[in-house]
């Protein structure tokens, strides 16, 4: 039972179901829909990863009701993740307790503590909180089918974190900050904000949310507020001390409404700020400090044989500027003298999802910035798949185009914990990415058909059952994994077996249908959703933006063509 079917829910339906459980969800906004939800259905137990809403005495008392409260044991309230992060906390966890009536205050099903990363809310939440929940569902399912097994009671409970606490939900009075205070301390304020609500400040005299931001500069002489510079999408402010921070995202006060959240650049263009005015930064070299980037690239190995280059894409969004720039380091990385190019992002639970719908939202011409951005990343996947070296992409959770994308390389890893929606359908997309020719040959046709059309999502291990994927990493210890990989790959009998068997394919492939037809028949079903609207993408992507109800799923208004299926050799 879930306020949405988010992240956590989808991963925790796929852990039951691969633990051997038959699991039914429900996504619900009132306590009147967990009622209905429930009427019709008899269970062992409902788990509540994700809810907002007061759960009805009338379930508690007939099921046992487990939720899964973001804090550890004695902590209680709906901003207790933001209220860890803005106080810079050391430790945290994650408490699975029985449902009553009062909030959080039930007994104790399961727990687990963890180190609280100095990282925004979002990317907490889908890596040590998500991973920490999964273990307290789990368990829950275990303990659900013991007939002696009973909670234990709060107040008898060990407090690891002795000081946790009832606490109300955080105000934007207790999120504001000076801009000339301390960067540290503002860096946890937008963190602990991130993905919702944003935290209300200033920036050229006009009211914004603030998002994703990242350390900036230090002996800097500039008023605390001032826009100091622009670099990609982000903008630096200038703090106290003399030093700054950079913003990469955040929703603007347009007068009638406040926009989505968006690219920094892009929502302050969008109020009419004229980004000329802030002058533009480079990096002088790759890690320069305090500089705002959002691409590496690094060489490992014995002999530096192996390239990697490295993205971070906001909550898995990729803009067009990202597409095309991440197109050319991959280009230049391919032309090094290595033999493996790695591509992964940036250690984030999200690898990629895609468009940028918000960049897409704040455009003054939608259509044309979904269309610019799937040009960019079919640019991007064309520049994988005829990759000079031997590529290979490891992904996390993904979604629609940034599932897609892995698929143009040779090789295709991904970690235990990931989350895979390999499909478009719910977004009101046909998609593109190539992957009416890259799906089918890594699935073959029937599996392809059911992924694009079921529009349901896949665990790691079933990536690698069908063939999506070619390994599934540990998460714990992934990125040294990766390493082994990589070099196992550089040892000449396997990177030429690995090259001959994937460029060969490639060939045969593109001599009976040239990947430009392919694309073309991408692009042409596209062009109906973006211009003509065919499929609702323009109600979807405000619905997901400014978090309403979904529209529901119409029918085309043009029929689409059948796109060809390449047919697995």
């Amino acid at each position: 039972m879930s306020s949405a079917d988010n992240g956590l829910t989808r991963r925790a339906r796929l852990a039951l179901r691969r633990s051997g459980r038959m699991v039914r969800t429900a996504v619900v906004t009132t306590s009147g829909d967990i009622e209905k939800a429930v009427e019709t259905f008899d269970s062992d137990v409902v788990i509540c990863p994700f809810l907002t809403v007061r759960i009805p005495e009338s379930v508690y008392t007939r099921w046992p009701t487990v939720v899964i409260h973001p804090g550890p044991v004695g902590d209680r309230g709906g901003s207790s993740l933001d209220w860890a992060i803005s106080e810079d906390e050391p430790l945290w966890g994650v408490t699975a307790l029985s449902a009553v009536g009062t909030f959080d205050s039930g007994p104790i099903w399961a727990t687990r503590i963890f180190t609280l990363p100095r990282l925004r809310k979002s990317l907490v939440y889908n890596g040590q909180v998500a991973n920490a929940a999964i273990e307290c569902i789990l368990e829950v399912a275990d303990k659900a089918a013991d007939p002696h097994f009973r909670p234990l009671d709060q107040e008898s409970a060990h407090r690891p974190i002795s000081h946790a606490r009832a606490r109300r939900l955080m105000r934007q009075s207790d999120r504001a900050f000076d801009w000339a205070s301390d960067p540290e301390q503002i860096l946890r304020h937008i963190h602990a904000a991130d993905g919702a609500p944003g935290v209300v400040s200033t920036l050229a005299q006009r009211p914004v949310r603030l998002y994703d931001a990242h350390p900036g500069r230090s002996g800097l002489d500039a008023a605390p507020g001032t826009l100091l510079g622009r670099r990609h999408h982000a903008v630096e402010v200038a703090c106290g001390g003399g030093t700054s921070i950079w913003v990469g995202h955040l929703s603007i006060d347009l007068g009638d409404r406040w926009s989505c959240k968006a690219p920094s650049t892009a929502a302050l263009a969008r109020a009419g700020i004229v980004l000329g005015t802030i002058p533009t930064t480079t990096a002088v070299a790759a890690g320069d400090a305090g500089q705002f980037t959002d691409i590496t690239y690094r060489r490992f190995g014995p002999v530096g044989e192996i390239g990697a280059v490295e993205f971070d894409s906001y909550n898995g969004a990729m803009t067009e500027s990202l597409c095309r720039r991440l197109t050319f380091v991959i280009r230049a990385a391919a032309r090094q003298d290595t033999k493996v190019l790695v591509v992964r992002g940036r250690g984030h639970a999200m690898f990629s999802n895609g468009l940028h719908l918000g960049e897409i939202e704040i455009s003054p011409e939608p259509a044309q910035q979904a269309w610019r951005t799937i040009r960019a990343i079919n640019a991007l996947c064309r520049e994988i798949l005829f990759c000079r070296q031997l590529s290979l992409v490891a992904m996390t959770s993904a979604g629609a185009g940034g599932a897609m994308l892995p698929l143009s390389a040779d090789v295709v890893v991904a970690t235990g914990h990931s989350v895979i929606d390999a499909h478009y359908r719910t977004m009101g997309l046909g998609g593109s990415e190539l992957h009416s020719y890259t799906l089918p040959r890594r699935v073959g046709a029937d599996t392809a058909h059911r992924l694009l059309e079921a529009a349901e999502p896949i665990d790691a291990l079933e990536a690698l059952d069908i063939g999506f994927v070619d390994h599934v990493g540990p998460d714990i210890g992934f990125d040294d994994w990766l390493t082994a990989l990589a070099s196992e790959y550089v040892q000449p009998e396997r990177w030429l077996s690995t090259m001959n068997r994937t460029r060969g394919r490639l060939a045969r492939d593109l001599a009976d249908k040239p990947l430009d037809a392919y694309e073309f028949e991408e692009l042409g079903e596209m062009a109906r959703n973006l211009f003509a609207d065919s499929l609702g993408f323009e109600a979807k992507r405000r619905a997901f933006l400014y978090k309403t109800p979904y529209p529901r799923y119409p029918e085309p208004r043009h029929p689409p063509p059948v796109p060809a299926m390449a047919s697995p050799h």
